[in-house]
């Protein structure tokens, strides 16, 4: 049986591997992180923004969503 080797990273932690081979300073590598999570919150949040519009959101779905117990009991 022939086994089949799986990468162990993903291509975005193969680029960063191959652009940051070096030791950056740790004022560089906070600025680097803080760009990452910028980038991050800015494409959850456009998503969050399209399902907005397109389920038709508005201020009372969101309390009305608030009022709803979720969870079930014991």
């Amino acid at each position: 049986m022939q086994s089949i080797l799986k990468q162990p990273f993903t291509n975005v932690q193969l680029e960063l591997l191959k652009t940051f081979s070096h030791n950056l300073p740790e004022s560089d590598l906070l600025d680097l992180k803080k760009t990452l999570a910028s980038f991050f919150a800015d494409k959850l949040i456009n998503q969050a923004n399209k399902v907005w519009d397109e389920q038709k959101w508005n201020g009372e779905k969101v309390d009305a969503l608030l009022q709803t117990k979720m969870r079930k009991s014991k």
